[in-house]
């Protein structure tokens, strides 16, 4: 079942079984409050095995771009549109967040960006291949993200 996620009140519903569950709510609230205060866009997360086809489609793009698999269970997923652009996100219950953004017109812009909530370390399958600059949020505490461009087609 869907569910919106609000900024305001965080809840760590449907990340319960995350080790850092209350970084990774606060993760997700932060996300939620850039796509409604850049685009009005209200952000709505559901449980990963309820939208498979998301889910499926960051594992290619990582597979397929960067050989990289991810080893933690993904908890949730969504998918939306905003000002020509598709943008896919999971959030993995080691508290790492994947999203792909992808532009709808040929030549717009093509990535995919990770985060990682506070007190977690990096994944192991991430952390020889990227550097990741920090960035502090009142909502998610010291976030620490990378990102690599796309360059296939999807």
């Amino acid at each position: 079942m869907p569910y919106v996620v609000d900024f305001k009140d965080v809840s760590t519903a449907g990340l319960e079984t995350s080790p850092v569950a209350d970084a990774l709510a606060g993760l997700r609230a932060n996300e939620a409050r850039y796509y409604s205060n850049k685009y009005g866009h209200t952000f709505t997360v559901s449980p990963a095995t309820e939208v498979p086809d998301v889910v499926d489609r960051v594992t290619r793009i990582l597979k397929e771009e960067r050989d990289i698999v991810i080893g933690s269970r993904p908890l949730e997923a969504t998918t939306f549109a905003v000002d020509g652009l598709r943008i896919d996100y999971v959030f993995y219950e080691s508290g790492l967040s994947i999203n792909a953004m992808y532009s709808i017109a040929d030549g717009g812009k093509r990535a995919v960006g990770f985060k990682l909530s506070d007190g977690m370390d990096v994944p192991e399958e991430l952390e020889t291949r990227f550097k990741f600059a920090r960035q502090k949020s009142k909502l998610a505490g010291t976030i620490r993200g990378s990102y690599f461009v796309i360059k296939g087609e999807y």
